[in-house]
């Protein structure tokens, strides 16, 4: 293929050691830039990047993830790339995953944006994969009642019916890991630099999903060290909570024509 990729990964206060095998395995991939936007207060692991492929961005004024993605993306755009990896820096992958993603999207004009099936260090499937929230739903997720009526609701909301074995059209991907095609990005726009920290990659694929295919691809897949910080700290709790009253700002409390039929339409796939 003869195109350009690029990939971006944005730091707060990691070590290097948390991030080397990541890096090795992007450099030995088909990426011909990595972009590392390294929020923290000091620039502590420049020392250890010593590849032409990467381009280290110290950036200690931390506007938050999306914003600090779009520094990388922009860099991409001027580099000419065709697509762009957004990587979490808690990812890894044990073999060259991007280039079967990479070569789906030259091969298919009308996807923007792939992402892979994720799953746990146990092998464990992280069900990101999502239908367009509710605001019920989002409050029903995160108090994570054990009763039947959650149990269903849960299964329908992350599509856990649906086969591994099949691509398929979904509204929300992960901004743990996934491909998105730059042309698609210069059509929509980048993130939304008002989320600082969730919701924002929701937003950016919803807007994506207008014009093109968002897919869950799960031919592929990568680990992911999930935190679920909102949960653990009331710092994050608010800023989740911030960000989710902007989203359905932006999109709709209760009244949301679009998220009904894209819901329906993402099902019927399933079934």
């Amino acid at each position: 293929m003869n195109v350009k990729i690029t990939s971006s990964i944005v730091l707060y206060n990691h070590s290097f050691n948390e991030i080397q095998l990541l890096i090795e395995s992007i450099i030995k991939s088909c990426v011909q830039k990595l972009y590392i936007i390294d929020n923290s207060e000091y620039n502590s692991i420049e020392l250890f990047l010593n590849s032409d492929v990467i381009i280290y961005i110290h950036n200690p004024s931390n506007p938050g993830f999306g914003s600090s993605h779009n520094i990388a993306v922009k860099k991409a755009i001027e580099f000419g790339s065709f697509a762009h990896f957004i990587v979490n820096p808690d990812i890894y992958f044990k073999q060259d995953i991007l280039f079967p993603m990479v070569e789906y999207m030259v091969n298919n004009d009308n996807v923007g944006m792939i992402m892979p099936q994720v799953l746990n260090y146990d092998d464990t499937v992280q069900y990101l994969p999502k239908l367009l929230p509710t605001p019920f739903g989002i409050l029903i997720r995160k108090l994570n009642l054990p009763f039947r009526y959650f149990t269903k609701f849960i299964n329908k909301y992350e599509l856990r019916s649906a086969s591994n074995n099949i691509v398929y059209n979904i509204p929300i991907i992960s901004g743990c890991f996934n491909l998105m095609r730059i042309n698609a990005v210069k059509e929509v726009g980048f993130y939304d630099d008002k989320f600082f920290m969730y919701f924002e990659d929701w937003d950016l694929s919803r807007r994506i999903n207008q014009k093109y295919k968002t897919l869950y691809y799960p031919l592929v897949s990568v680990y992911h060290g999930y935190d679920s910080g909102a949960n653990k700290s009331f710092k994050l709790f608010k800023i989740f909570v911030k960000s989710a009253v902007y989203y359905f700002n932006k999109w709709g409390w209760f009244f949301d024509v679009d998220r009904d039929q894209i819901n329906k339409k993402t099902l019927l796939q399933i079934k």
